[in-house]
Order: structure tokens, then C-alpha cells, then sequence
């Protein structure tokens, strides 16, 4: 799913007095207030749907898959998504039903 399919189901849903232009101008404010959250080391929390927050990764030692050489992966910081229950359950009930 794209943010374009995103935009037209959002206008779907709100029905015909909001245009898919304004559906967009919602949806990238919604995707910039979240990234600008994470930047800032914030969390965000959905209820219903998730949470989201910032993690600290810590350096370590890889290989190179393909000389098998030994590789210093540095410290970083990496966004992550944790879905609540409700949505959990959901995701398994609609799965369930699709086999």
C-alpha cells in the first residue's frame, strides 16, 4: 500500500465534502508530526493501533557475507513500531478468515 492508496481510502471514509488534495495535506501532517516526534527522541502512543518510539541500537561486530571478513557496525538510533492488541488481534482474526 502506498501513501496514495492511503489518501484515497481516508477520503473514502470521510465521504464527499473533503477532496483527496486536502485527504493528502492530512495525511503527510500526520507522517510529519510523527517523524518529528521521533527525531526529537519523543514517543507516540495510538491507542487502538500502536505505539511508536526511537531505540537505541548499540555497536557490535558483523561479517561481510560475502569475504566473511569481520565488520564494526557503529551505535545508532532506529525508529520502531509496536502494535497494540486490539490491533494484533485484528491483523489474526482477518488473516484467519483469508485462508
Amino acid at each position: 500500500m502506498t501513501k496514495a492508496d492511503i489518501v484515497e481510502q481516508v477520503a473514502r471514509a470521510i465521504g464527499p465534502g473533503v477532496t483527496k488534495r486536502e485527504c493528502a495535506l492530512v495525511v503527510d501532517g500526520f507522517l510529519n508530526a510523527v517523524t518529528r516526534a521521533l527525531s526529537q527522541g519523543d514517543g507516540i502512543e495510538i491507542r487502538g493501533f500502536g505505539s511508536f518510539k526511537v531505540r537505541r541500537r548499540s555497536a557490535r561486530m558483523a561479517r561481510n557475507p560475502r569475504t566473511g571478513e569481520p565488520v564494526e557496525v557503529p551505535a545508532r538510533v532506529a525508529p520502531v513500531f509496536k502494535p497494540s492488541k486490539l490491533m494484533r488481534a485484528e491483523v489474526a482474526r482477518l488473516s484467519a478468515q483469508d485462508e
